[in-house]
């Protein structure tokens, strides 16, 4: 596969999964059923799964990784502040308030890791 072609696959992914965690999010602000529905518990595995191979696959083609590259690096912390906070905004937060709270950090941290991939540059810009 060439490199622009999974980096689209990857760019796809990342707007696939930003509107299906704030989609979710939504649902669970509404409390809407629809959160609950097997598309909406599946659908995210497969796309973050494909996120992050084709993440993995480009920086092995690319010779940069995370640890090297401050800016990998700090999309490396970014989206593990991303998963924690939205798993205590889907799942682990006991009340509505809490999880209200967890999301927007959620999105936040979203926004950043979108910020440091098209600047590459990880300090926040206003």
């Amino acid at each position: 596969m060439s490199y622009l072609l999974l980096k689209h696959l990857h760019i796809t992914c990342v707007v696939l999964s930003g509107l299906g965690f704030a989609l979710r999010g939504w649902w669970m602000l509404r409390e809407s059923p629809m959160l609950h529905q097997r598309l909406a518990r599946i659908a995210p595995h497969v796309i973050d799964s494909t996120l992050l191979g084709s993440a993995i696959t480009m920086a092995v083609m690319s010779a940069q990784y995370p640890f090297y590259q401050p800016w990998l690096t700090a999309k490396f912390f970014g989206l593990l502040a991303y998963i924690l906070l939205g798993m205590m905004a889907l799942k682990r937060g006991k009340t509505k308030a809490i999880r209200a709270r967890f999301f927007i950090l959620a999105l936040l941290s979203y926004a950043y890791i979108v910020s440091v991939a098209l600047t590459r540059n990880p300090l926040i810009v206003l």
